[in-house]
């Protein structure tokens, strides 16, 4: 894969890359609402070939692959964390967010468009925070390397700080002002006292 840098001190790292989304057939009890689903399939190098449009790439029995190019994938310093999280997980993986077209003009029928590429997975969680389709597949191992120098680069591991214990927290009313206890009895006239 090749990186998309600019000349600029302050460019970012980025691969160009493109989304293939994969439309298949349902099988079972759930194929008599939705014979169809859509799945993302991979995540492949850009390049200049594939134009800046979508395009179908294969359709066959209803079975279909659209290419989606013209995609960054960049690495931001600020997210360092969870290029780390992602590539300290068993499976290091490309994230897409993406939404179905809500008017058909690429195909008779709507069709998904990726929105988005990445390969954090802070990123990611934010995106399934806001409820949005957001899939997964393998990243390569020449890619998995490169996101893995950026994190070792730029990712700090927060050092944990020791919490006190309860007994040292000075005691506070429900306002919020301090409060403090004593076990000594208190003096004054009693009932009893004449």
């Amino acid at each position: 894969m090749s990186t998309a840098e600019s000349s600029s001190p302050a460019a970012r790292p980025a691969l160009d890359v493109a989304v293939v989304m994969r439309r298949e057939r349902v099988h079972g009890p759930s194929a008599h609402w939705q014979p169809w689903r859509w799945i993302l399939d991979s995540v492949v190098p850009d390049e200049p070939a594939f134009g800046t449009a979508p395009r179908l790439l294969h359709d066959h029995d209803g079975a279909q692959r659209w290419l989606h190019p013209g995609f960054k994938a960049e690495l931001f310093r600020d997210d360092a964390e969870g290029y780390h999280l992602n590539v300290t997980t068993p499976a290091p993986c490309w994230f897409v967010l993406w939404r179905m077209e809500e008017e058909p003009h690429l195909a008779d029928e709507p069709i998904p468009l990726p929105v988005v590429v990445s390969l954090s997975y802070n990123e990611a969680g934010r995106w399934l925070d806001a409820q949005e389709t957001v899939e997964q597949v393998p990243a390569p191992p020449e890619v998995v390397e490169w996101v893995r120098a950026f994190a070792a680069e730029h990712y700090v591991i927060e050092p944990k700080r020791r919490k006190r214990p309860e007994s040292f927290r000075p005691l506070v009313d429900r306002f919020g002002n301090v409060a403090s206890v004593s076990t000594e009895k208190k003096r004054g006239r009693g009932a009893g006292d004449v």
